[in-house]
């Protein structure tokens, strides 16, 4: 098993660092960064991560309101400060963090507080599966938005972005296409490396004059194009509709 951690640190060297002190740890991947606590706490909202690696001195919200924070979560991480001040040691213990390390970090103090962390992880109970989620969560300009997946129509992928067109227009996510397809695998279909397409949008799959194929959707004038690679997976799950 892998655990996930979240980097909190406002010092991209700083996080550049431990990351590169990670590498070796098989047992744990850098799921995520964030420079301050408010990105954090909103990063863990979105998704889980099993130990969050937190510095002390952020702007805004400093790392022990940020930890007190991240225990009101319904599955708190565990926590490991980073830091350059020794002098919160028995604060950063209060909040439940499992060790406090000194920057510049020392590789062996890491491997220690990983060594701990992977114990504490291995005795915790497994966790209760959530509901399944009827909406995407967005970070707009205007805060939070929520998109019902009932009105979503397909995703595309854009490099590292990923728009949602859904009937209200379109909106960009910080979720990738494999995260959503492995989360819904009853609701989207892949029809492109770039696209997943809503099954209950579908009206039908088209044979272009030109060749090539494309899918139909209801609510949407433009056709989808569907790639030769995907094609198959298409038919066969247009069959089962």
């Amino acid at each position: 098993m892998t655990y996930r951690i979240l980097l909190v640190d406002d010092e991209p060297l700083a996080r550049e660092r431990l990351k590169r002190l990670l590498q070796p740890f098989d047992a744990f991947c850098v799921a995520g960064e964030a420079t301050h606590g408010d990105a954090a706490l909103d990063w863990l909202q979105q998704q889980p991560a099993d130990l969050v690696l937190l510095d002390i001195q952020m702007p805004g919200r400093n790392g022990l309101e940020t930890a007190a924070a991240m225990q009101q979560l319904p599955q708190p991480p565990l926590l490991v400060f980073c830091t350059a001040y020794d002098e919160h040691a028995l604060q950063a213990f209060a909040v439940k963090a499992i060790d406090y390390l000194l920057k510049p970090v020392r590789p062996e103090d890491l491997a220690r507080a990983l060594q701990r962390a992977q114990e504490w992880l291995q005795q915790r109970p497994a966790p209760v599966p959530a509901a399944a989620r009827n909406h995407l969560t967005a970070r707009t300009y205007h805060g939070l938005q929520l998109i019902p997946l009932d009105d979503i129509l397909y995703c595309q992928a854009d490099q590292k972005y990923v728009t949602v067109v859904h009937d209200q227009g379109e909106t960009l996510i910080d979720e990738s296409l494999k995260q959503l397809e492995e989360e819904f695998p009853t609701r989207f279909v892949r029809a492109h490396r770039s696209t997943l397409v809503a099954l209950d949008r579908i009206e039908r799959l088209e044979t272009l004059t030109a060749g090539g194929h494309q899918l139909v959707l209801r609510g949407h004038a433009q056709g989808i194009p569907v790639s030769r690679r995907h094609l198959s997976e298409v038919r066969q799950l247009l069959r089962r509709l």
